[in-house]
């Protein structure tokens, strides 16, 4: 059986290169090929504002492409971090006509998305249980070839609903399971650890989620969370060289975060922000 995780990464962001660097590991780990987008094969025209949404997230077709080679495919965010001690999700999960993904609707109300794709693409039932509706995350999603997730996808839906719909890849994906009538199973919040489920114990899932405002808590910026947790999770495989290049990258980031708000140098921005986040500052 043919195994593979996609990720999409688009530029030098230190948080993706850790995040495909743990990919790596645990493809290596579960008998997996680790194959990276880093550009985008679908051209969408996102233009509202309103959802802060972007033309990026359509990649997440190319699976359709990767399941004309692979039999079953793990897509993880590039703001996912797995674990070194990450159970092996395709043993935990092997029924390969069943979409795995995660339940955030267990945690959140979605049904204003639900609403919203209903009006472009047409009515469809979305599932309630304890009385909440069943809404997939889709920063992990675990398909297979007789899953038959994307057979009935296409970029111009994506279109017509990418700047009427929040959160429109998720919702799609979700809309797809719904309307084609597909098997679907959530999985444990250890494959998708999200903030929303909170932070008690969140550095012991197999795969951390850095969704949104991440687990920053006191550090400024969620990347620099991620690669503070990173290179604390890895610490028995990375020499202390690697942990200081990741964290001046990291800040770097931030730094030019903060320039383009303030339009002031980088080496005045770096000297006062390092007096304001002193142990942050590599």
């Amino acid at each position: 059986m043919k195994k593979v995780i996609f990720t999409l990464a688009i530029g030098d962001n230190p948080m993706y290169q850790a995040a495909i660097e743990s990919f790596k590991e645990y493809g290596n780990k579960v008998g997996a090929d680790v194959i990276v987008s880093d550009q985008l094969h679908y051209k969408l025209y996102v233009n509202n504002k309103r959802f802060d949404a972007s033309p990026a997230w359509s990649e997440k077709l190319y699976m359709k492409e990767l399941l004309k080679d692979y039999d079953r495919v793990l897509y993880l965010d590039a703001d996912m971090l797995v674990t070194p001690w990450a159970e092996n999700i395709f043993e935990k999960y092997p029924d390969q006509d069943t979409v795995y993904m995660f339940n955030e609707g267990a945690y959140i109300d979605r049904s204003s998305q639900a609403e919203q794709i209903n009006l472009v693409l047409g009515d469809v039932e979305w599932p309630i249980e304890n009385d909440k509706m069943v809404y997939f995350n889709s920063g992990m999603i675990l398909t297979s070839k007789n899953a038959k997730l994307f057979d009935n996808a296409s970029q111009e839906e994506m279109q017509a609903i990418c700047n009427e719909v929040k959160f429109y890849d998720q919702t799609y994906i979700n809309y797809l399971i719904r309307r084609d009538k597909l098997k679907n199973a959530s999985v444990d919040k250890a494959f998708n650890r999200m903030p929303l489920v909170g932070a008690a114990d969140y550095q012991q899932a197999s795969f951390i989620h850095y969704a949104g405002r991440g687990y920053k808590d006191k550090v400024p910026m969620r990347d620099m969370k991620y690669i503070i947790d990173y290179c604390e999770i890895f610490k028995d495989k990375l020499t202390a060289s690697q942990v200081l290049e990741y964290k001046k990258q990291a800040w770097h980031v931030y730094m030019l975060k903060q320039q383009r708000k303030t339009k002031l140098p980088i080496g005045l921005l770096s000297f006062v922000f390092g007096l304001i986040h002193p142990s942050h500052k590599y």
